[in-house]
């Protein structure tokens, strides 16, 4: 068995992983004071599911009080809300380079429940997908805007006949598209050509 590590703070928040019966403390008439019709459902003749809500200790079949812990090879993010990463987490993608700070700085700075951590999670994979796109050019195989963004199947895949006639939803934001995909890719060829001219006209002096 796997003892409860007391660095994650306080154990009862770590209830769901724990054996025994949820010790759920409710004032139950306090309750039926304040909200009508509140507590319908507690006596068990009128809840067809009790019989599937019943505590058996030899249902679940487990063999530890506690899960065996999931190592952390290198600190991983988590929402403040929690007092210590789940038993059983995710490696497959760990933060690197930009998207990475600003990924570790949205789980330890913003509450999931606030705009900021979100937008800087989406910011995060933006530049993420660009620090992919310019890992690429460093391989034998570089990211193709042209193939991989499906910009082909526009002239081969009837793309202009599905719009016209019909009552699709992307309609509104299709002007949009072509600016959301092909822009970045269009700066940065822009910015390419820049900085070579101005590196030849350095030369030239």
């Amino acid at each position: 068995m796997t003892p409860i590590p007391k660095s994650d703070g306080d154990v009862s928040r770590h209830a769901a992983y724990l054996p025994g019966e949820p010790n759920r403390r409710v004032d139950r008439e306090a309750l039926r004071a304040r909200i009508p019709g509140w507590g319908a459902d507690v006596d068990p003749a009128d809840r067809p599911s009790v019989p599937r809500l019943r505590y058996d200790p030899s249902a679940s079949g487990a063999h530890w009080e506690f899960p065996e812990r999931q190592p952390e090879r290198w600190p991983r993010e988590r929402s403040i809300e929690h007092a210590g990463l789940p038993p059983v987490f995710g490696t497959s993608t760990p933060p690197r380079g930009l998207s990475g700070v600003l990924r570790r700085h949205a789980y330890a700075r913003y509450s999931e429940g606030r705009a900021a951590h979100w937008l800087l999670l989406i910011a995060a994979d933006r530049i993420d997908a660009w620090e992919s796109h310019l890992a690429s050019f460093a391989t034998l195989r570089p990211d193709n805007p042209i193939t991989e963004t499906g910009v082909l199947a526009e002239f081969d895949r009837h793309g202009l006949s599905s719009r016209i006639g019909q009552r699709r939803a992307d309609r509104s934001h299709l002007w949009l598209d072509p600016i959301v995909v092909a822009g970045p890719w269009l700066l940065a060829g822009a910015g390419a050509v820049a900085a070579a001219r101005a590196l030849r006209r350095r030369r030239a002096r």
